[in-house]
């Protein structure tokens, strides 16, 4: 029976044989307090101290322990003597140690990680209130993501309106008088009949034409041209149009409908092939969730997956949500209008009518008068305004959802069951 004593040594493990490549049988992070042992295939670098080992002595020379360690040299001896007799017990006990030597992972080997890729890790993949915590030999979160996303409602944009524009109507002032009826008849004397600048349509007597008063041997006034009047364009509020059920509340970014946690264990022994690596075997049997743990490598944002690792999952780490609707605002007023009355009067205290006529902002007016009417003064007053209107803008859905931090794990595929008894 092939016995196996605890030793210590200056180094991580003891050599097995003198003079023999160095071979030595360790535990990670418990120590060789814990069932999870294997064989180094190296002397590891010197300068830490006290780290338990198990070494086989009669791998050396076929004797029991005892004599193995006497044999093996007076570090060893002295080493051997800290564990005592009674730390013999058989490599039976050991899990998952090849007694040829050849295999002494206690989780299992899969192939090596790609250059970039980080070491291959346990992930679980399931609906989120089904997620495990992670498995004794795997007891570190490495990463937690999501994955399979539906976006929820974008919110409900109000329509946009505009208030009309508080436009006003600006008064025509460079009233003229003509020698001639109609007012353009060529070469017909013009007599400026204007009021004064900024005129707010009270009475004046600015600019008056005396009665038979005569240009080129004619009546200056036979004729009486009115600029048409101008809407001076104000500017329009946006307002949005509320619904009777008031505004719909926002839902949110949406939901993932998978989870995924990847967990981490401490490194194992190295395996015989040099291209695998030994990693936490996922949990099986009771031990195991719903969804089964998947051995996966890990690679930031979305990658291709190596031949060694071939099943694609992409998850990401959150989803943020830029949707809202784009202001409401309006565009320049179109299509407003006015009209005025203008008068002119004989006297110069607008007591005398002469002529008075509606002028609308489509266009100027000219009206015959009795040739050689004096015209004292005038007065002009709004009739009608219509301010226009200005087009909505704005209101339409912007923004999107995006997901956030992607991150590739590439799998292993998973083992086909074993078919169940008949």
């Amino acid at each position: 029976m092939t016995m196996w004593r605890w030793a210590r040594r200056e180094k991580r493990g003891m050599v097995l044989a003198s003079g023999a490549t160095a071979v030595v049988l360790g535990a990670w992070a418990g120590g060789c307090g814990t069932t999870d042992h294997w064989l180094c295939p190296y002397d590891p670098e010197p300068g830490i101290k006290d780290y338990p080992c198990l070494v086989s002595w009669d791998a050396v020379d076929g004797g029991d322990g005892a004599d193995a360690c006497g044999d093996a040299g007076a570090d060893a001896g002295d080493a051997c003597a800290e564990g005592g007799a009674g730390a013999d017990f058989d490599s039976a006990t050991v899990p998952g140690f090849d007694p040829n030597l050849r295999e002494t992972c206690t989780g299992q080997c899969v192939p090596r990680e790609p250059l970039g890729w980080s070491e291959p890790a346990l992930v679980w993949i399931g609906p989120p209130d089904r997620a495990p915590d992670c498995p004794a030999a795997a007891p570190s979160v490495g990463y937690e993501g999501h994955a399979d996303f539906t976006a929820a409602a974008p919110p409900s944009c109000p329509a946009c309106q505009c208030d009309p524009p508080d436009a006003s109507c600006e008064l025509p002032a460079a009233w003229s008088a003509y020698a001639s009826f109609p007012c353009d008849v060529p070469g017909a004397a013009e007599t400026p009949f204007a009021a004064p600048e900024g005129w707010d349509g009270a009475c004046t007597s600015a600019s008056a034409i005396a009665a038979g008063q005569m240009c080129d041997g004619a009546p200056c006034a036979q004729s009486l041209e009115i600029p048409a009047p101008r809407v001076l364009p104000g500017s329009c509020v946006p307002r949005t149009a509320e619904s009777p059920e008031g505004p719909e509340e926002p839902e949110g970014a949406g939901s993932f409908a998978l989870f995924a946690r990847a967990c981490t264990g401490t490194a194992f022994a190295p395996c015989a092939d040099p291209g695998m690596i030994c990693t936490p075997a996922p949990p099986t049997g009771d031990a195991a969730p719903p969804e089964r743990f998947l051995t996966c490598v890990y690679h930031e944002g979305e990658q291709d997956c190596p031949a060694t690792y071939p099943d694609r999952h992409v998850f990401f780490a959150g989803a943020e949500d830029t949707r809202g609707c784009a202001p409401c605002g309006c565009g320049e007023p179109i299509g407003g209008s006015c009209s005025v009355l203008a008068s002119a009067f004989s006297d110069g205290a607008c007591s005398q009518f002469a002529v008075g006529v509606v002028v609308s902002s489509a266009a100027p007016l000219c009206t015959g008068i009795v040739p050689g009417t004096a015209l004292g003064s005038k007065s002009a007053s709004v009739v009608s305004l219509d301010p226009g209107a200005c087009a909505p803008t704005g209101g339409e859905p912007t923004g999107s959802v995006a997901l956030l931090g992607a991150a590739t794990f590439c799998c292993r595929p998973e083992p086909i069951p074993d078919p169940v008894p008949a």
